[in-house]
């Protein structure tokens, strides 16, 4: 079990490393430019996608490119924050399992984004880059979600072993008095 639990924590921590790289280098291309990335016209083409969908307008996609490359910033940030604490993990206490699935749910969030424009246009290719992005998301949130059933069920394991648990119960004496007589001495079926 720890093998396992070993094995989804370095998946996790190689899958956030890839997201902190990747999207933090296009977040940054994105932020820096001075046509916030629509020189790539490629990767830009989802922009346009949601912009006709929801008739932006001319300085809709511009506003709409900063506001992704912003979020996948924060992503790559969270992605970052997520192996630092990992490796503190190493030296000292238990990592916090809260923001690699917050990372993780922005992850998915704006990876299906791209998705629905890509595949409104048809473009197979497109789709393709934006796919292999969320799976990479889908696995790592698997195998968070994996790593905490375990730790669940290794908690449960140890409180059904410790010495409390071990110990016989004091048994409660039975009351068998019964509410709507007025004296207590009675019981029911017996008259007063």
């Amino acid at each position: 079990m720890q093998k396992i639990s070993t094995a989804t924590a370095s998946i996790i921590v190689l899958i956030a490393l890839y997201f902190a790289m990747s999207w933090g280098y296009e977040a940054l291309l994105v932020l820096t430019s001075p046509s916030y990335g629509f020189e790539d016209v490629w990767r830009s083409q989802f922009l346009f996608g949601i912009g006709r969908r929801f008739d932006l307008g001319p300085v809709g996609p511009v506003k709409l490119a900063a506001f992704f490359a912003t979020l996948k910033l924060a992503v790559a940030c969270i992605c970052g924050l997520h192996i630092a604490d990992r490796a503190r993990c190493f030296m000292r206490g238990q990592p916090n399992f809260e923001i690699s699935e917050a990372g993780l749910m922005l992850v998915v969030l704006i990876s299906i984004a791209p998705v629905g424009p890509a595949s409104w246009a048809h473009s197979a290719d497109l789709m393709r880059e934006h796919t292999y992005q969320l799976l990479f998301a889908a696995i790592a949130t698997g195998c968070a979600y994996s790593n905490a059933v375990m730790r669940i069920a290794l908690k449960r394991r140890k409180a059904s072993r410790s010495p409390q648990s071990m110990r016989p119960r004091r048994r409660q004496p039975l009351d068998f008095t019964f509410r709507g007589c007025p004296s207590k001495r009675c019981s029911p079926g017996l008259s007063p």
